[in-house]
């Protein structure tokens, strides 16, 4: 153990997305990076982890061609070990580098949700599985969105949940803060992998945070947030390699937000009435899917993807609704659009739109846009 790391400090809390492990290299690079950090601050690290890119969806493609319509509890059960195996090459870089370090996967990290496999909801958490790894490690690596119910069974927080791990785990320890590494430095105006023109926020509210999440806004999950503002966590947004620069900071404080929020893989869905669409989104609400009831029809939009649309609702007795195309959000303060796209080439061509709208003060909020926007 370096000197100056006491049993008693509390550590520091990090988080690396798919993004940061586009190469088996990467596990070394960054492992090296962890153990210089243990040595300049005298820190003990938790380190929280998901997958290579395209892990999580090849699981899930191998998983269809076996059962198109699978359950939730195998779905949850297969999809998290992309985020198991990125723990352990992890850690494996680590001891390569002469580091104590351990894997404390789901079931191991006191994590306590609900029953629900897929989505599930966390009750509570135990935080001494945690203590007792780094009483006796200085890093400990924990695959993201995994947690196990109260009969032990494992438990997935849902997709692009690792965040979710991450703010938990901080609030478990003491942390004041937890560092969110991606493949860019903060949130910023808009997708600036997509849209051009593009402004980073430097200090965001929890609320307009959890705001843009809820929209599909891919930097943060948004229960995330809600607990970090529950349990007064800062959430420091930074990139996910060499400067690592600090972009957004999530927390008491922030402006008021211009922003367009696209995520592709989003979908809304059209039902025969506001009745059915008010029963979707109730069910959809109700098993813990990010879902908005778009109020320019009944229209309900599923954020993110990832959900068997046609299996839940069958399962769920609603009378399924009609693709409805791509939803695309504008946010000016207090103000919020949602418009529809008919795919996803044209969500893309219709966020930059939005976007340099939102950004010419001559021009008025788009609550709606002429018809061929």
């Amino acid at each position: 153990m370096p000197a100056g790391i006491a049993d008693t400090a509390v550590p520091a809390v990090l988080k690396f997305g798919g993004s940061s492990f586009r190469t088996l290299a990467a596990y070394g690079e960054l492992a090296r990076v962890l153990g210089e950090r243990v040595d300049a601050d005298g820190t003990k690290l938790v380190v929280v982890v998901s997958g290579q890119p395209g892990e999580t969806e090849q699981f899930r493609e191998r998983l269809s061609q076996v059962n198109p319509h699978p359950e939730d509890e195998t779905v949850a059960g297969l999809l998290t070990l992309a985020d198991t195996i990125g723990a352990q090459l992890l850690a494996t870089a680590l001891h390569r580098e002469g580091r104590s370090a351990t894997v404390l996967a789901g079931h191991q990290l006191g994590l306590v949700t609900n029953s629900a496999f897929m989505w599930a909801r966390l009750e509570r958490t135990d935080p001494q599985p945690l203590r007792t790894a780094l009483r006796d490690h200085d890093i400990v690596v924990v695959p993201g969105g995994q947690a196990a119910d109260a009969q032990g069974r494992p438990t997935w927080l849902g997709k692009n949940s690792s965040d979710l791990s991450a703010v938990a785990i901080a609030a478990a320890v003491g942390a004041p803060r937890c560092e969110i590494h991606s493949d860019v430095d903060g949130i910023y105006s808009t997708d600036p992998h997509l849209v051009s023109g593009t402004r980073l926020l430097p200090e965001v509210s929890y609320n307009i945070a959890a705001l843009m999440s809820l929209y599909g806004a891919k930097v943060l999950h948004r229960r995330s947030v809600r607990l970090a503002q529950k349990h007064g966590v800062e959430i420091v947004c930074r990139l996910n390699r060499a400067p690592f620069t600090e972009g957004s900071v999530i927390g008491s404080r922030g402006a008021s937000a211009t922003a367009v929020v696209l995520n592709q893989r989003s979908v809304a869905l059209s039902y025969d009435s506001d009745a059915d669409a008010d029963l979707a989104f109730n069910a959809f609400h109700g098993a813990n899917i990010d879902t908005i009831r778009l109020t320019t029809g009944p229209l309900v939009a599923v954020v993110g993807g990832f959900v068997d649309l046609e299996e839940f609702q069958r399962r769920g007795g609603l009378t399924p609704g009609t693709y409805a195309g791509v939803p695309v959000t504008a946010l000016r303060g207090s103000k919020v659009a949602t418009h529809l796209a008919a795919d996803a080439g044209e969500a893309l061509h219709l966020a930059q739109e939005l976007h340099d709208i939102l950004h010419d003060p001559s021009l008025a909020f788009p609550e709606s846009l002429p018809t061929g926007v």
